[in-house]
Formats: C-alpha cells, structure tokens, sequence
C-alpha cells in the first residue's frame, strides 16, 4: 500500500485562503495606483468582504504558530487595505483645499481668547517699551539688541535713519534674504508655540519681548519725526508676520492652560485632542511667515513708495480679518 503523508495544517491554511489574500492585494494595488473613483462598481462590492476575510485570517495566524513571514504579510495586506477601505477618498489637492478654505480659520476660532490674550500681552510690551525709550532714548538697548538694531540707534541722524528705510541696491540675493527672514520668524513662532508646554509662562515673555523690542524702535522712528515713513516700511509685512507669531503664542497658550487644567480627560487625553487644532493653527502661521519672509524680503526692498506700502499693509490687514472671521462658517 501506497502511505501518504498528512499535510500540515498551516500548509492547508494557506492554501484555502492564498486566493483571496492574492485578490485583495490585487484590487489594493489597482486602488493605489488609480484611486477609488476609478474601479468598477463590482471591484468595490469585493473589498469589504476580501478584507474581512483577510482579518479574521490575520487573527488566526496571530493566535497560532503560523511562520511569522506569513503573519508579516498578512499585517501589512491589512494595513493597505485598511486605508482603502475606511481612509477617506480625498486627494491631496482636496485635503490642502479645505484646510485653506476651512480648517485653519476654524482652528483660529477655537482659540479666539488666547488670540486676544497674545495680542494683548504683545501691545503691553510694545506701549512700555515705546513709552520709556521716548522718555530715555538710553534706554533703547534694553530692547533692542545692538547687533539687529545695526545703524538704528539713538545716536543715529534723521537722514541715517530715513536711509535704512528706503535705501536703494543691486536687488541681488533678495530670495536668498527672504528665506532667512522666513527660516528666523517661523523659528520665533514654532518657539512660542513649544513654550507652550512649559505652563505657558515663557509664551508670554516671548510675546512681551517681541512686543518690546518692536515698540523701541518704533519710539526711536518716532522721535526723528519719521513716524509716517516707518510704518510704512513695517506694516506691509508686518501685518502677516505679527499676526502670525501672535497665532503661534496663542497655541502655546492653548496648550498651556490644558497642561495646567486638563478639565474632565486625561492629560494625556486633553493634549493630544487640542493638539490637532493647534497643529492646524501652527502650519497655516508658518505658511503666513512664508508669505511675510517674501514680501520684507522684495517686496519691501523693491517698492520705495510709502503710498503703495501703506496700499499693500491695508489689503493685507482686510485680507486677514475676512478670512478668519467667514472663512469655513456655514451658509445660512
């Protein structure tokens, strides 16, 4: 008699459900590569059903003594298919759409209170600093750092001054210095916003030093009777780049009262539910900085007319208030 030997179990396994794992990988495949939009209607009544046919094979393996190469295999087909199955169906360009036109104003919003909080902690450093420099122009290194004030001091003449604010040159590495403008301020943002975790208190040195350092020199600007001149040359990109830093402390204080007062979840909970919205609010202030790194470091450089300056700082300022105030809101 011919004796026939008893195949494996795990062979048998893999032999019953080989064609369906390989029909899921197929379709995974064909969805990857094409979208969802794209397969037929029949293609997509298989998916549910090949993926959970391929948990339940996952499971098994995982409370057996299957090869962990198959186990491996199994976990990542599910993996993929998981995304397919329940990730929702936007592009990227879709996801990038509604985080412009929605998401980020909404997550401003949410935070509106730490927005006024920042903004007014910030106009407290800057009315104090402006009011003791015009009292004591020594006082001006008390905010202002020697090396980033450069010519800008109180021993400066009106026409030194009046040249730094329209001085002329070549225009080469404008791209060059406006993305070290960029490269600093979102450094300075992304900074108030980790400070953050620190109860919040060093946001609110950061914003009063920022604040500070802005009211110095526009007390300076001031005193030489160049008031009308400075404003033009800070508000254009000022206006983003402020409101953008402000936005980036207001996270941090977001995240600081939650580290303090969690309220009813967690901690680890409360952080990790705001932290999605900050997120939010982060990345639309550094795409804000991206934007004010440009328009100091050409726009500014380039255009000498203080009534096209002072044009371009409207538009902006009207351009920020619209859109956090109606951008996402739901029509009536």
């Amino acid at each position: 008699m011919t004796e026939h030997k008893a195949v494996p179990w795990s062979v048998t396994f893999r032999r019953e459900r080989q064609k369906t794992w390989r029909e899921l990988e197929g379709l995974v495949k064909e969805c990857e590569r094409n979208g969802v939009a794209q397969m037929s209607p029949d293609k997509l009544a298989r998916l549910p059903v090949l993926y959970r046919a391929t948990v339940s094979a996952l499971g098994v393996a995982r409370s057996s003594l299957l090869d962990q190469n198959l186990r491996d295999y199994l976990e990542a087909l599910v993996a993929r298919a998981y995304l397919v199955v329940y990730a929702p169906k936007r592009s990227v360009g879709q996801v990038f759409r509604d985080f412009l036109l929605r998401g980020f104003a909404e997550a401003v919003r949410s935070i509106r209170w730490y927005v006024l909080a920042a903004t007014l902690v910030m106009m407290a450093g800057f009315g104090i600093a402006f009011a003791m420099v015009q009292d004591d122009p020594s006082t001006y290194y008390m905010f202002v750092d020697r090396e980033l004030a450069g010519d800008r001091g109180p021993t400066a003449t009106t026409e030194t001054l009046h040249e730094t604010l329209f001085y002329t040159n070549d225009y080469e590495g404008l791209m060059t210095f406006a993305v070290m403008l960029f490269t600093h301020n979102s450094s300075v943002g992304i900074l108030a916003y980790g400070l953050g975790f620190a109860l919040g208190m060093p946001v609110l040195l950061l914003l009063l030093s920022t604040g500070m350092m802005l009211g110095g020199m526009t007390a300076l600007f001031h005193s030489h009777d160049l008031a009308v001149e400075w404003w033009s040359w800070i508000l254009p990109h000022g206006v983003t780049e402020l409101t953008a830093i402000i936005l980036c402390g207001a996270a941090g204080l977001a995240i600081g009262h939650k580290v303090v007062f969690p309220g009813r979840d967690s901690r680890a909970a409360a952080m990790a539910k705001i932290g999605r919205s900050m997120g939010a609010v982060i990345a639309g202030s550094v795409a804000m900085l991206f934007l004010a790194g440009g328009v100091e470091g050409i726009f500014r450089q380039v255009v000498q007319s203080v009534p096209v300056r002072y044009t371009m700082a409207v538009a902006f300022a009207v351009l920020w208030i619209a859109y956090f105030c109606l951008a996402g809101r739901k029509r009536q």
